[in-house]
């Protein structure tokens, strides 16, 4: 097995997922293997369905793989306990979804500092947080707006507020600007630069889009299970 550079964030070995259909297995992906150190940025691409959302669940510690290992600072994060997994999840990984997947009957305050509730921070710190996050996607006018009362793009600001509130090491990105209009689009891809620039944090982006690719600094595509570069 490879040793760990100390640089290295997160690694995958030989990564294969296999799922049940109708009596017989599809493997979706066929030894996949990557590198990521801090503050990288990478767009992986590829065809519906060749299995983009499914390495991104893995890489975020969702979904286990059927084969290999997945580490994260040097640790096998599928060795784990469900209960230490999920507290890595909470403070290690943000997640941005095509769909925002906001609480509706929440405000844009109240959704950005659920996962620091869920940390159990004092709601007076986890407000503190997610205020001064907002700020920072330029929503501070818009803090008491429920998830309805929001423009789409302003949905998925808060999507990427609540993603970053916890200062995670990285970002996974499944189609975050897929439901969006071009400009409106190309302002949440800024946005999610600005914070690896501003904060170091490394991302992985799945995506069709090939003006948001170009922005990573690394693009990878997957093909008949294989992760390649482009």
């Amino acid at each position: 097995m490879s040793e760990n550079s100390p640089e290295e964030m997160l690694r995958l070995e030989d990564v294969h997922k296999s799922f049940a259909h109708h009596g017989s297995f599809i493997e979706v992906l066929k030894g996949v293997d990557l590198v990521m150190n801090p503050g990288d940025t990478l767009a992986i691409m590829g065809a519906s369905g060749v299995g983009k959302s499914t390495l991104l669940n893995i890489m975020g510690s969702l979904e286990p793989p059927t084969q290999g290992t997945v580490r994260f600072g040097g640790q096998e994060l599928y060795g784990m306990t469900e209960t230490s997994l999920t507290r890595f999840r909470n403070r290690e990984i943000g997640f941005v979804f095509q769909f925002h997947h906001l609480l509706p009957e929440f405000n844009a305050l109240e959704n950005t500092m659920m996962p620091a509730l869920i940390a159990r921070y004092p709601r007076s710190k986890a407000v503190e947080m997610a205020k001064e996050v907002l700020v920072k996607v330029g929503l501070e006018m818009r803090m008491t707006h429920r998830a309805g009362e929001l423009s789409g793009g302003e949905q998925q600001r808060v999507a990427i507020a609540r993603s970053i509130v916890m200062k995670p090491r990285l970002i996974l990105a499944d189609e975050p600007t897929g439901n969006l209009d071009w400009s409106t689009g190309e302002g949440v891809a800024d946005l999610l630069l600005w914070f690896n620039r501003e904060e170091g944090v490394a991302m992985v982006i799945a995506t069709h889009n090939h003006r948001l690719a170009e922005k990573m600094s690394k693009q990878m595509e997957i093909s008949v299970g294989k992760l390649r570069q482009r």
